[in-house]
């Protein structure tokens, strides 16, 4: 796998992904654009919600939403890595089992999110789950 960033202008990067897609990053607090620690986090939330969505389709489940609420702590002094993050998956759907959203989190959690695997080897991670009707 391979990406590039580029310097555009102040603290602004524009990342481009060997996929040829393009995102930009403020490391100025996020003033313009989603800060890189902040796209760490996003990314951490999508890595865990393709799996969790696709092990919940191939249960034969009628998922009509997936949302990830995200919080995180960070160290006080430099580096300011993420010392907690805890995902809080919101599921939505048409007689959805909460017996299959734990599955479908622990699941990604414990062996298909990479992102969030390799920042578990640093970073406390949690989950959380709810299932809202549709």
């Amino acid at each position: 796998m391979k990406a590039k960033v580029a310097w555009l202008s102040d603290l602004r990067f524009v990342g481009t992904s060997g996929s040829g897609h393009s995102v930009v990053m403020d490391g100025d607090g996020g003033q313009t654009a989603p800060s890189p620690m902040e796209m760490v986090l996003m990314s951490a939330a999508s890595c865990s919600s393709v799996d969790v969505v696709s092990i919940l389709k191939k249960a034969r489940q009628n998922v009509v939403s997936c949302e990830v609420e995200l919080d995180s702590e960070r160290a006080s002094t430099t580096p300011a890595v993420f010392t907690k993050i805890h995902m809080h998956f919101v599921v939505s759907g048409h007689d959805v089992a909460d017996s299959h959203v734990e599955r479908a989190v622990k699941l990604s959690a414990d062996k298909y999110c990479s992102v969030s695997i390799m920042l578990g080897h640093s970073v406390e991670v949690t989950h959380s789950f709810e299932v809202k009707p549709a």
